[in-house]
């Protein structure tokens, strides 16, 4: 069942996230890979709610006040600078059909299930997002690189370039071995 065959969401603000009451939509949401659970309250994250809200599938209000997409990115950001980034990276891979959740540290912002696989396996991807022109410093990225690849996950940076295309890339530890003989034989001396 798709989410564009769902009744729309309804959801109370709370911070940056939505709280949702109906039993029903909880339940019909998590089989989906939204939300989780926290003290007994059912919680969409506030990229899933953004998402819901650029689909037209999320109904948002805060003290009855209703709050649109804009109103919602504004108050994200407030609580996250990096909430575009998260954004346009969660919208791309739900887009392709993927299950999304939240990273879990290493820097990683996504979880990432191959496409049918959400239940049964665990995550298979660890994505982090960086903006074209963000530095950052190899002895890091290599140390998130290490750190993923031994939990058995395959690491992936998304780069969104300034116009907003997201270019994935799949990373891995190589090691240069300095290979003396073949360099010697290889690169005659005049």
């Amino acid at each position: 069942m798709s989410l564009e065959s769902e009744p729309q969401v309804e959801g109370e603000l709370v911070k940056d996230q939505t709280l949702i009451t109906s039993k029903a939509m909880q339940q019909s949401l998590e089989q989906k890979g939204y939300g989780e659970f926290s003290k007994k309250n059912f919680f969409l994250k506030s990229f899933e709610s953004l998402y819901l809200l650029y689909c037209n599938k999320l109904k948002l209000s805060k003290a009855k006040k209703k709050i649109d997409f804009n109103s919602m990115m504004q108050t994200c950001i407030k609580h996250d600078q990096e909430a575009l980034t998260k954004f346009l990276i969660y919208r791309d891979l739900k887009t392709r059909g993927y299950t999304v959740k939240d990273g879990f540290g290493f820097g990683s912002d996504f979880r990432v299930y191959e496409r049918g696989h959400f239940g049964e396996k665990g995550a298979k991807y660890l994505i982090f997002g960086l903006n074209e022109g963000k530095q950052e410093k190899i002895g890091q990225l290599e140390k998130k690189i290490q750190q993923i690849t031994q939990m058995g996950k395959e690491p992936i940076i998304a780069v969104i370039e300034r116009r907003g295309e997201i270019i994935y890339y799949k990373m891995s530890k190589m090691n240069f071995l300095e290979n003396k003989e073949r360099l010697d034989t290889n690169n005659p001396k005049f």
